[in-house]
């Protein structure tokens, strides 16, 4: 499960406008229909045959080659055998039927693409899909429709760092979230804390996700080192730079607590409470980083963090 702390992402790349930029984001869009193919969003049956409506590039420098491109990005995504070139599409088009001439320029509708293909296709199966793809200041944009219904069966900008899909997901996110809050639903998060030097602290904390970005996480926390044996709660914030996460735990040992229960007073392992201060700096987009632990039992260390990991099946 993928952590999803904050709703606000960060672009920390950006690409300048220009051909080479294109063919970058190009190699990112057949990444990404070859995603979509995979895990079954995009049915390569519904878009082959395909007519390629348009194929066009911005600059002068990539007249020579985007065409090509964009027909081999789309055969290596959905098969070979099934492309048709439209060029009829983008040129002025005249049409004669029931006693009327039609003089016709600009953006060509479906049901002209339909038209077309039936004129041209022979004894061939028609087209399932008409395909846009653009070269765009910061990339290339791409469109596939369905030629029966009209529904779009992919629609997306695509610049060699996928910015403008994260911006995207951001705002998806960000509808999900208010959605989920109309709901009632929570929003847990697990972190696992593995601070091994030079003092000890292991710990697992169980989280849910609130305020208005999703900032604050508040929860319950179990221990195992620094008390040996602990449960508490916790509450941590996402801070800026780099998401991190600041927060504080406070725990109440067990052995301490079951021996004061029973009248013990001296050699007890750890205090009742303890304040456990963490610092969890995540490596990138990964659920994996660095995590800083200081307590007030007088420990100090650092160690790893697992942030939201699927490897506790009893954690959702």
């Amino acid at each position: 499960m993928a952590l999803t702390l904050p709703v606000v992402a960060i672009a920390w790349q950006t690409a300048a406008a220009g051909p080479e930029t294109t063919r970058m984001a190009m190699d990112r869009l057949g990444e990404v229909l070859t995603l979509r193919v995979e895990d079954g969003l995009i049915d390569p049956n519904d878009v082959m045959p395909a007519v390629i409506v348009a194929a066009t590039p911005r600059y002068e420098e990539s007249q020579g080659w985007f065409a090509t491109e964009a027909l081999t990005l789309i055969e290596r995504a959905f098969g070979a055998g099934g492309l048709r070139v439209c060029e009829a599409c983008q040129a002025p088009r005249v049409v004669v039927e029931d006693g009327s001439l039609a003089y016709q320029t600009g953006p060509i509708g479906l049901d002209e693409v339909r038209r077309l293909d039936d004129q041209v296709r022979g004894d061939a199966p028609a087209s399932r899909s008409a395909i846009w793809i653009e070269e765009t200041p910061v990339g290339v944009s791409v469109r596939i429709v369905a030629l029966d219904t009209g529904r779009v069966v992919f629609a997306q900008n695509v610049d060699p760092y996928l910015v403008e899909n994260q911006n995207t997901q951001r705002m998806y996110t960000l509808s999900e979230e208010l959605e989920r809050r109309a709901r009632g639903d929570g929003l847990t998060q697990a972190f696992v804390d593995f601070v091994v030097y030079p003092g000890q602290h292991i710990s697992l904390d169980w989280t849910d996700q609130w305020g208005p970005t999703n900032a604050n996480l508040t929860g319950i926390t179990l221990s195992l080192f620094d008390p040996v044996i602990g449960i508490g709660i916790a509450h941590h914030r996402r801070i800026e730079p780099l998401n991190a996460l600041l927060g504080l735990q406070g725990i109440v040992s067990l052995p301490t607590a079951i021996a004061r229960g029973a009248g013990a007073t001296g050699g007890l392992l750890d205090p009742m409470v303890t304040g456990v201060g963490m610092l969890r700096v995540p490596f990138g987009r990964s659920n994996y980083g660095v995590a800083f632990a200081v307590s007030t039992n007088g420990e100090i260390g650092a160690g790893l963090s697992l942030m939201n990991i699927s490897l506790l099946p009893v954690i959702p």
